[in-house]
């Protein structure tokens, strides 16, 4: 992780409703330049706490973003976070040159030539009006619209939802190329999580609003083993208390928290646990120990 001041610091968060607590007691710091992809099934949190983040949701603890208080200091916050939510929706009336000006003229740190630039990665034209143009299209001219602010933070909800894998290609490609730089940091909530998992530097996995794993991918690679193995050795690894025990194209695996003992690597052998299977682990079972409160 970066030694920079973080860009983003949650501590105690939480995000209520009358009949449910969307997020609850969540604590977590985003450092500069990293990808975080933000896991959690439907109704776990995750917008709630992408709302909290950029100040449209009342919330309890402490949480800084920039190093601003999200709800008092929003209007400042939004001249340096970029936030795409799972509903966007841009005018269906507007040519994509009327957009540009309107931005242009919105946003202090909106840059009309870098998103006259980054249409030119897309299959978008200036003179293309938004109901004229494909679904996959509109996300691409969003983008562009939104990474040509000169910003320090970006939040994307479910950005591809309902696109072909072309398209969230296209999508993340861009996002990646254009915007990334090693300063800034992007969090993304999506159920696409194969596609993204070489993207990320970071994952966060919430359920029912706690956050049950917040690390590196390095670090999750180092803590998380998976063992492929015989089905002969099926009850020895069931013995030794996996997290998950699953099947792989090769044939059974189990995924554990931390190095099992010998006796059981040697019954196996070592694969990398994907993001998904650790999602599942985790989500499904009670919620484990982080390393710091480990003896």
């Amino acid at each position: 992780m970066s030694s920079a001041a973080p860009l983003i610091e949650a501590r105690g968060l939480g995000v209520h409703f009358r009949a449910k607590r969307a997020v609850d007691d969540v604590g977590f710091t985003i450092a500069p330049g990293r990808v975080v992809g933000l896991l959690g099934h439907n109704g776990a949190g995750k917008t709630s706490l992408m709302k909290a983040l950029v100040g449209l949701l009342p919330y309890e603890g402490t949480l800084s973003v920039l190093g601003l208080e999200p709800r008092r200091q929003r209007v400042q916050l939004l001249e340096s976070l970029c936030y795409i939510p799972d509903v966007a929706i841009l005018p269906r009336w507007a040519r994509v040159d009327q957009l540009i000006r309107l931005m242009q003229g919105l946003h202090p740190k909106f840059d009309a030539a870098r998103a006259e630039t980054l249409l030119t990665r897309t299959s978008v034209r200036l003179s293309d009006r938004v109901k004229a143009l494909s679904k996959g299209m509109v996300v691409q001219l969003h983008l562009a619209l939104v990474a040509a602010i000169d910003a320090r933070v970006m939040i994307l909800d479910e950005p591809t939802l309902g696109l072909d894998v072309i398209s969230r290609k296209a999508f993340y490609e861009m996002l990646i190329d254009e915007w990334c730089d090693g300063e800034r940091s992007v969090i993304v909530s999506t159920h696409q999580v194969e596609e993204i998992e070489t993207l990320l530097s970071d994952v966060m996995m919430l359920n029912e609003g706690r956050l049950v794993l917040s690390i590196s991918l390095e670090e999750m690679d180092r803590r998380f083993v998976a063992l492929s193995h015989d089905a002969a050795e099926a009850d020895a690894m069931a013995a030794a208390h996996p997290l998950l025990r699953y099947r792989t194209p090769d044939g059974a695996a189990a995924l554990f928290d931390g190095t099992p003992p010998d006796a059981v690597l040697a019954r196996g052998h070592r694969v990398r646990p994907s993001l998904v299977d650790l999602f599942i682990a985790l989500t499904r079972a009670p919620e484990i120990t982080p390393p710091s409160l480990r003896s």
